[in-house]
């Protein structure tokens, strides 16, 4: 897949089927769209185009609203790239762009820019300047633009009515089997192994603290979560906590790992979680000695969990 980050770097194409939209965690929809993307594509010996936008549309617009996101670009593009995406243009969404009315879009981008023939798009896909542009637009300029349009049917895309507004609610509920359903495989957070205080050492759990570098990264709920880490392609499990530790009076919130039969030095090291299941929230134990003990019982139930994994 070749990633274009803005349209200046694209060269209008023969024969381009193309999507377009947010595709905020390329979630279990999406790729019912990728899939029908990629089919026409082979029908037509074409190319198929994603267009997205970064930063995402919401914190451009509206900025006074706290957003939190399945997936940063490099994530998205990731993801992307393992779905037979020929070309994948960035788009800087700005509030200039936000303004481009829908005959514009049509007009400058799907056609004189992109060289569109087939556009596929999810049900109620709108687009332009207050999202004015609709399906019914897009069917009545096509003929006239010389490109067919399809929109994929409500049903298709909604396994059991998925969205992202849907796995992000899952998720801040601690509901990560819900959330991993609806997003085709495990939720998964990025980070940076950075120095902690090493608290968790004399507790016989060290952990790895890990800093999210992409500040609107979705965090799921507090609490102990059966999990797998990927360290340069490795897989380990391990059991992670997403909280304060309030038997220690913190205060700033952490996401620490605990990995399973490990003993490497990862310090400034990249890192990926997949998250699995929750299997407690965070509680405040009466002593050190307490903790240590309820630590052993999650280990134990963590171990069993991942079995099945």
């Amino acid at each position: 897949m070749k990633i274009y980050n803005g349209l200046d770097e694209f060269r209008k194409l023969d024969f381009a089927v193309v999507t377009s939209g947010t595709f905020d965690g390329v979630h279990f929809g999406h790729q019912k769209i990728l899939q029908r993307l990629e089919e026409i594509t082979r029908k037509n010996n074409g190319e198929s185009v994603l267009l997205t936008y970064w930063p995402h549309p919401r914190l451009v617009l509206y900025p006074e609203q706290e957003l939190f996101l399945l997936s940063s670009i490099e994530e998205k593009s990731k993801l992307l790239s393992q779905k037979n995406v020929d070309h994948l243009v960035i788009i800087p969404f700005t509030t200039d762009f936000s303004n481009l009315n829908s005959e514009d879009f049509i007009k400058n981008i799907l056609v004189d820019k992109i060289g569109t023939k087939k556009l596929v798009i999810g049900y109620d896909h709108k687009f332009g300047k207050n999202r004015s542009g609709s399906f019914e637009e897009l069917k009545k300029d096509g003929p006239i633009y010389g490109f067919d349009v399809e929109e994929i049917p409500k049903q298709m895309i909604e396994h059991n009515a998925v969205s992202s507004t849907k796995i992000r609610k899952a998720l801040a509920e601690g509901r990560v089997e819900i959330a991993n359903e609806y997003l085709g495989r495990p939720f998964c957070i990025n980070g940076v192994v950075i120095e902690g205080d090493k608290i968790g050492r004399t507790l016989d759990f060290p952990t790895a603290n890990i800093e999210v570098k992409f500040k609107n990264k979705l965090i799921p709920a507090e609490g102990i979560y059966a999990v797998k880490t990927i360290i340069e392609d490795n897989y380990y499990k391990g059991m992670l906590n997403i909280g304060y530790r309030p038997t220690f009076g913190g205060v700033q919130k952490r996401v620490e790992v605990n990995i399973f039969d490990f003993d490497q030095d990862i310090y400034r090291k990249e890192i990926t979680v997949e998250f699995y299941h929750k299997i407690r929230s965070e509680v405040k134990f009466e002593n050190v000695g307490a903790l240590k003990s309820q630590l052993q019982k999650d280990k134990s139930e963590v171990i069993q969990i991942l079995k099945n994994y």
